[in-house]
């Protein structure tokens, strides 16, 4: 494989890059440490073996990625030649003058097409529906489902469930199932719970795991060019979607107050839950047996569909963008068009990476490639992502500090909460002089 490759990309991608691209030279990209980016580090040797260019993904803990990025940043520094990052970043690195703009790059190379397009207006768009690119789809992720398949397809309780719910127990493909099917393996005298979701209210867990249900009931947090938001945080359908969320909350472990992803993981690997929310980007250690006792028995649904069938899902996942510091802006715009080509995608898909590009998630040779991958690529189509304002870690605040209190104690209505957090962001836009 790695033979074909390397002809490949002798043949098709080294023709379009300039006599001085073969020059010695590095280049420095910087993410944060976790496996895809030790994916990219392999994919991008490759990149030397073909340019000369030396490509190091230089990398640090999740928890000091933001904080240092913009540090380098705001000190117009060119350490990093290009970033991976988040896509809430957007807003603020655009707008502070730290990304270069692809907007050229992205009509150049069709980009909006090449990628999924709903990967394209959330990893790269700012402002919303402006046509302004700042970033190419890197690792696409969002938010899906882990669920016990040996639970599920026990023969007693697959009649039990139909006998009480008057249909097959399956993968849940709407939100309504999803609520059956999490009651029905809620047994807490058991040790068996239905289901797990994010509730940690530190960061942005919480708040996406809400969005997963607002999104698929036909709401959304506001209009991203007005900057509108009453009617729609606040809608019946928002509304709807919160209430359902914190009924969800009703069926998960004793002390799900704080979680996360490693905890969601857990909820499967420990053996605790029927279904579990977290991101496709941990689902491999779902499949690995030496971390995974029920690996064998372990299976994956993408988002399901709301009341109006309308089915989304949350964003996770980065784009990567070049640094305007960054004295080789020239060589990172070849990199990036190695990085976008057909055979390089592929290539990043059989590393581990996610990709985002939509000829490689629509082949069935990826969606066939790992048990989760099918869901994958019907999410990757379907994703939605929070507000990429500069402001969007007030607003992000805000959520919590609403949400919190309603899904895990149990305060107050959810049409309340969504009416007050709907004032919250009404203010914070005004503040910042988005709305009159």
């Amino acid at each position: 494989m790695k033979t074909n490759f390397k002809n490949l990309m002798a043949g098709a991608a080294i023709c379009a890059m300039s006599s001085t691209s073969l020059a010695a030279e590095e280049l420095v990209i910087f993410w944060a440490e976790w496996d895809p980016a030790n994916f990219l580090q392999e994919l991008v040797n490759e990149y030397e073996e073909v340019s000369g260019v030396e490509v190091i993904v230089e990398t640090t803990p999740w928890s000091d990625f933001q904080t240092k990025a913009f540090t380098e940043f705001n000190a117009r520094g060119d350490a990093y030649d290009m970033i991976v990052g988040d896509s809430q970043w957007l807003g603020a690195a655009s707008t502070g003058g730290h990304y270069v703009d692809l907007t050229g790059f992205f009509t150049e190379h069709n980009l909006a097409e090449v990628m999924a397009p709903a990967t394209v207006k959330y990893y790269a768009e700012y402002p919303g529906n402006s046509g302004s690119y700042w970033a190419v789809p890197a690792e696409g992720d969002a938010v899906g489902w882990s669920y016990r398949k040996d639970w599920f397809e026990d023969p007693a309780e697959m009649a039990a469930f139909n006998e009480k719910y008057g249909y097959d127990l399956a993968p849940p493909a709407t939100w309504a199932e999803l609520l059956d099917i999490a009651e029905f393996f809620h047994r807490p005298d058991e040790d068996r719970y239905g289901v797990a979701i994010y509730t940690d209210n530190s960061y942005d867990a919480m708040v996406m795991g809400v969005e997963n249900a607002i999104f698929s009931y036909g709401a959304d947090l506001g209009d991203f060019e007005t900057y509108e938001v009453d009617g729609y945080i606040n809608s019946p359908a928002a509304v709807q979607a919160l209430e359902d969320y914190k009924r969800l909350y009703g069926y998960t472990p004793p002390g799900w107050a704080k979680t996360f992803f490693v905890e969601n993981n857990q909820a499967i690997t420990e053996g605790l839950t029927a279904m579990s929310m977290n991101y496709f980007a941990f689902f491999p250690a779902l499949l690995n047996e030496a971390t995974n006792p029920h690996a064998a028995n372990t299976g994956f649904f993408a988002n399901p569909a709301g009341p109006t069938g309308a089915q989304f899902a949350a964003l996770g996942g980065q784009g990567i963008s070049v640094v305007s510091y960054s004295d080789k802006q020239e060589e990172s715009m070849k990199f990036l068009e190695w990085f976008i080509s057909d055979d390089v995608q592929k290539r990043w898909a059989e590393l581990g990476g996610y990709t985002a590009h939509a000829k490689t998630l629509s082949s069935d040779e990826f969606r066939n490639a790992t048990p989760y991958n099918e869901a994958f690529y019907q999410t990757m189509f379907k994703v939605k992502d929070f507000w990429a304002v500069p402001e969007f870690a007030e607003l992000l605040t805000s959520a919590n500090q609403r949400l919190y209190p309603f899904i895990v104690g149990n305060e107050g209505t959810a049409q309340e909460t969504m009416d007050a957090l709907a004032a919250d962001w009404e203010a914070t836009f005004k503040k910042y002089g988005r709305t009159e």
